[in-house]
């Protein structure tokens, strides 16, 4: 499979774009553990053209976490050109288009997934983005806006004929956000369509090995992307690629092998974004982990470990658990 001149290896697994999971230490985090492709979190072109701080801070790429692809997200095909070209001068591997995102305060303004309902323009849209840029430019969005209006199969075909390199479909419609099963099924239609020539990524409820592996048999998808999935459990990536190349699930670490990979990521942040604004950001990894899933009574030392305001307080809460819980 190859985007643009990048050749990727068999079946490759990639991390999905994700508002404030996505950020440079967790890229980087996640390539190491066998991701093939990452992408930053996804960029306002509104509020990239007006060059404020915080969205340009999104830029911020690194050779180590190579390839990586900046996302970008808007209605204006002028403020989406102009955001593609500042974008290609932070020297990503690609330029990718969110049309996916379903969260009211982007969709309900006719962003991310919310151009389901004017595909004409969103495919106005992507031809000008890849004519500007001479960057790969790929694409990622969903089945349509609703059920009664899935519109991927044709809507793919007139994306590929204005010049994206790839396709990313997430399996389910605006309306169902993130509730319900995601149905692969029209995903495989889209790569199964002797029109399409470009390669079809596959997005939607991949969180284990055996699950990835079935996504890739059933529809013959050219990659898996994992989102919700690897929020929290990083190594995810290293358990996919070894399922697929041997068909054997890999034996599990030491309980204290994941919790230094979590203290290690938590202190990245802590570096970066001081000793609150760290802390606070990864919470949600440690909300979403599986590493204390199944865990008997957590429920209250998870509550602890969110409430930590401190690096101190935050770590010894981490180390006790092995000992409490006899993990």
């Amino acid at each position: 499979m190859k985007i643009g001149n990048i050749q990727f290896a068999d079946n490759p697994v990639f991390l999905a774009p994700m508002e404030d999971v996505t950020d440079m230490n967790f890229r980087v985090l996640c390539k190491t553990f066998g991701a093939d492709m990452v992408y930053t979190e996804f960029v306002s072109s509104d509020a990239l053209i007006r060059h404020v701080n915080k969205t340009k801070e999104k830029l911020t790429i690194c050779n180590a976490e190579r390839p990586v692809a900046i996302q970008i997200y808007g209605r204006e095909v002028d403020a989406m050109v102009e955001a593609a070209k500042i974008c290609e001068e932070a020297n990503p591997d690609i330029i990718d288009i969110n049309f996916g995102c379903p969260v009211k305060k982007v969709a309900g303004k006719g962003a991310g997934s919310g151009m389901m309902k004017t595909p004409e323009l969103m495919v106005e849209i992507t031809r000008e983005v890849v004519k500007s840029v001479k960057l790969p430019v790929t694409l990622k969005t969903r089945l349509g806006w609703d059920h009664e209006s899935k519109i991927i199969v044709e809507l793919a075909e007139q994306l590929q004929d204005v010049g994206i390199q790839a396709l990313t479909i997430h399996g389910r419609t605006r309306s169902q956000m993130y509730t319900g099963d995601a149905d692969w099924s029209l995903i495989g239609e889209v790569k199964n369509n002797q029109r399409m020539h470009i390669p079809i990524i596959g997005n939607g409820d991949v969180t284990t090995s055996e699950i990835c592996k079935q996504r890739f048999d059933e529809t013959g998808v050219d990659a898996v992307m994992i989102g919700r999935g690897a929020i929290g459990n990083p190594w995810i990536f290293k358990e996919v690629k070894h399922f697929l190349n041997t068909g054997k699930n890999l034996p599990a670490e030491h309980f204290s092998y994941y919790l230094d990979i979590l203290k290690k990521y938590i202190t990245q942040n802590i570096e970066d974004c001081g000793e609150r604004g760290g802390i606070i950001h990864s919470r949600r990894h440690l909300a979403s982990s599986n590493l204390f899933k199944g865990i008997p009574d957590f429920k209250k030392t998870r509550i602890a470990m969110l409430r930590a305001a401190t690096a101190e307080e935050l770590f010894s809460i981490m180390d006790s658990i092995q000992t409490e819980y006899e993990v």
